[in-house]
């Protein structure tokens, strides 16, 4: 599973200052938000991951373990975040508050967070998570169901999800007053957070009431293994959402969602073009004159027993670059409706290590035909001739 690199997410130099990483973050999150977009899934998933870049590169802590150890020195292993990549999504909206102030953040409310000056106190959703899938262009084409390990967060079993000791309570935050956001004013402007005490819960735990299992989290790292269905005719790129199996959520809250992100292996012989498969296929010289059929290799959605071919019809006079359109054999739709053809290109080959009579029975054969079987050739020698005939003219002036 891999995650982009964060300067590359927000189109900046790894040498940008403070000020000019910020500016690039306002900028996109303004163009992605997901309710400037009317709520798209991709607008959502992106803001998200602009979001995350700027919450570790706006750090100056979380940057330089970033810029020396990549994504483990924040995620997990090195860094502040104990629940890796997908918990960095939880304070998406306390970033755009931050940069934007309130006026912004009231319009511009997270999805299921409500607005920028919102308590945070209750159940929150979990993380979305992105998991990368490869497959073999024959799974793409058959459809395959495969399982997968999900590095993910959830509820922890000694506290069921509360932080506390058995018995302990939290108490109110003094910092907040129990709201989870704090206020300050500068000038005639005021600019609301998450309260940096109880991390917006709105209470606390003394470190002796903390479960010692997820330090008062509430969360712990699990991994988890699914069955993935991935559907026959999915492309490269393809997206799959699998609802409620990303990040446990917060204070009993849902959790989010996992999209996986399907990527398709070249083949060593085919080549996809939407739903056509094409593939080229080697033609001797003798046939192609004379025609013939030859065949061609396609995939099947049943065992075929290395018997996946299809007769393909060679005109005679083929020439090298000529395809043969074969309906049916190509990809499925993802809805099963249709299916796309198979496209085969015709590469005509010259005979290699040929013996004296061989050579002698080509060199009779092209005595006796001349220029008049090899139509193109004439034409691109008068072509060719007309071009020297100019040259040499130019020349003598």
């Amino acid at each position: 599973m891999a995650t982009r690199d964060y300067y590359e997410v927000l189109g900046v130099e790894r040498t940008i200052d403070a000020a000019g990483l910020k500016s690039a973050y306002r900028k996109l999150a303004m163009q992605h938000h997901p309710d400037r977009n009317g709520g798209c899934e991709d607008a959502m998933a992106r803001f998200k991951e602009i979001s995350e870049a700027y919450s570790v590169l706006s750090d100056d802590q979380k940057r330089a373990a970033y810029d020396r150890y990549g994504h483990a020195g924040v995620n997990g292993g090195g860094g502040g975040n104990p629940f890796g990549q997908g918990q960095g999504f939880a304070d998406v909206n306390d970033i755009f508050s931050q940069v934007f102030g309130d006026a912004f953040g009231d319009v511009f409310g997270a999805r299921g967070g409500g607005g920028g000056n919102a308590r945070q106190n209750g159940p929150r959703r979990g993380s979305d998570l992105r998991y990368d899938l490869e497959i073999s262009l024959e799974q793409a084409y058959k459809g395959a169901e495969v399982d997968i390990a999900v590095p993910t967060t959830a509820a922890c079993d000694t506290c069921e999800g509360s932080g506390a000791k058995k018995g302990a309570k939290p108490t109110t935050c003094t910092t907040c007053q129990g709201a989870g956001r704090v206020r300050t004013a500068n000038g005639f402007f005021q600019m609301e957070r998450t309260c940096p005490a109880c991390g917006g819960q709105g209470s606390r735990l003394s470190a002796n009431d903390a479960c010692g299992d997820c330090h008062g989290q509430g969360l712990v790292r699990k991994t988890r293994k699914l069955q993935l269905k991935v559907p026959a005719g999915v492309d490269d790129g393809s997206r799959i959402r699998l609802s409620g199996e990303g990040d446990a959520g917060l204070r009993g809250g849902p959790r989010g969602d996992l999209y996986v992100f399907v990527s398709v292996t070249p083949h060593e012989l085919f080549e996809r073009d939407n739903l056509d498969l094409l593939v080229t296929v080697p033609v001797a010289m003798t046939t192609a004159a004379l025609g013939g059929e030859i065949d061609a290799p396609c995939l099947t959605s049943e065992a075929c027993d290395g018997r996946c071919k299809a007769s393909v019809a060679v005109p005679a006079g083929a020439q090298t670059g000529k395809t043969v359109r074969i309906k049916g054999k190509g990809m499925p739709h993802l809805n099963g409706k249709n299916r796309g053809d198979l496209v085969v290109e015709l590469f005509v080959e010259t005979p290699t290590d040929l013996t004296a009579r061989q050579k002698e029975l080509l060199e009779e054969l092209a005595a006796s035909l001349g220029d008049t079987q090899t139509p193109r050739n004439s034409s691109f020698a008068g072509k060719a001739k007309r071009f020297w005939a100019d040259i040499m003219g130019e020349t003598a002036q």
